[in-house]
């Protein structure tokens, strides 16, 4: 449903809460080895999600990933609007420019709700609510995400 990049961060971020939860903050090796992602892409994309505020790290011996306890839940609408922008959320269907209520695309009718129901889904859930359903369940990240 959502591209690589988009799906890499989601993976790895749910990991990396994971680990911090076990006070852990893992590297860029294990984190691309857990989610069964290139270990290149996934180092690009952590290093955005560092720039864009939405997770810290630490270089050097003990170092790696986590997130700030101090900032608030990345909801899950906010990370895939960073990654793919905001066209999940608005666009048609077919990807027609000027397709809205007035002027509707042939699939308009039908993939507007499934549109708002993505982003209802989305808006109410975050990327540590996502690690602490799997943290609850012990659920294998790998046999779940990947």
């Amino acid at each position: 449903m959502f591209n690589k990049e988009t799906e890499y961060a989601l993976r790895g971020l749910i990991y990396i809460k994971l680990q911090n939860l076990k006070n852990r903050r893992p590297g860029t090796a294990e984190v691309s080895k857990e989610i069964e992602a290139p270990p290149f892409f996934t180092a690009k994309i952590l290093q955005r999600l560092v720039r864009t505020g939405f997770l810290e790290s630490i270089k050097g011996k003990g170092g790696g990933f986590y997130f700030d306890p101090e900032k608030p839940d990345l909801s899950l609408k906010k990370l895939i609007s960073a990654t793919e922008g905001d066209r999940s959320f608005s666009g048609c269907g077919i990807g027609l420019k000027n397709c809205n209520e007035n002027n509707p695309c042939p699939l308009h009718e039908k993939y507007a709700p499934i549109r708002e129901s993505i982003n209802k889904l989305v808006s109410g859930e975050t990327v540590q609510s996502l690690a602490e359903k799997v943290h609850k369940k012990e659920i294998d990240l790998k046999k779940s995400l990947v």
